[in-house]
């Protein structure tokens, strides 16, 4: 049985809250037969309504994230389902526990980033002084990006970057996503302009052709076939000017906070 197998059919139990995040998320632990793993619950019933993203549900496009994810090959976002739960349909995800003591992101004195990090942009970091925030010139790291730009993440943050022990890198929190409206915003703008990996070419065609089947019929049953659209627009915008996005101005370009 697959990881998301064990998800979809799995009995839920709640063990707790997480407390600090602006929508409900329960911790749980998902049972099937003698095979239990933990996990993350967030029910539809618990979302707060976002003014810019009023189609849907952050569940669905969690999933939907999940889904293209896949179709890349990258493995980048845990599995996750759309399934009935305690209190009711909602977004049941894999938990990763991160390694401690990864580095991903820093902020640094002066104006280069130094070897092995790429330069996001200054900021404040108090009493009228500035450093250089900077992320890992990581190649993990990178194909989030790009799959950040087709999903059109409108909230990366350092947060949800979970390294783990076995050297895998995971992303979490894709509700904001599949705007049909250019919502990017990320911390991971140090390739911004730059070509893309010829990876990245062959996964961004293979994904092109993705969405025009399977993958598009799938994503359907997720988000609004306008989103879908705008969806493979992003890929073919990609795959036409072969470079990582920038920033476009006409929004943040940072999520806040940052972390």
């Amino acid at each position: 049985m697959s990881t998301a197998e064990l998800l979809a059919e799995g009995e839920l139990t709640v063990r707790g809250q997480v407390r600090e995040a602006s929508n409900a998320v329960l911790l749980c632990d998902v049972t099937y037969e003698d095979r239990t793993e933990s996990c993350v619950y967030k029910p539809v019933a618990g979302e707060r309504p976002l003014w810019d993203f009023t189609d849907g549900t952050l569940a669905q496009r969690e999933v939907a994230a999940y889904e293209v994810s896949e179709a890349t090959g990258w493995e980048l976002v845990p599995a996750t389902v759309l399934r009935d739960g305690p209190y009711g349909e909602g977004m049941c995800q894999q938990w990763i526990e991160p390694v401690p003591g990864a580095e991903l992101l820093a902020l640094v004195d002066g104006e280069e980033p130094g070897e092995g990090w790429k330069a996001v942009g200054f900021a404040e970091v108090g009493q009228g002084r500035t450093a250089l925030l900077v992320h890992a010139d990581d190649e993990r790291l990178r194909r989030l990006a790009v799959l950040d730009a087709v999903i059109n993440n409108a909230d990366r943050k350092g947060g949800h970057l979970l390294p783990t022990a076995e050297g895998r890198l995971y992303g979490i929190d894709h509700g904001v996503t599949f705007n049909t409206e250019n919502k990017l915003r990320t911390l991971l703008w140090g390739w911004a302009g730059e070509k893309l990996t010829a990876e990245a070419v062959d996964v961004l065609a293979g994904l092109k052709e993705a969405l025009d089947g399977a993958l598009g019929l799938r994503l359907a049953e997720l988000i609004t076939p306008v989103e879908l659209d705008a969806t493979r627009a992003r890929v073919t915008d990609l795959l036409t000017s072969g470079r990582h996005p920038e920033p476009s101005g006409e929004w943040p370009a940072i999520p806040w906070p940052p972390v």
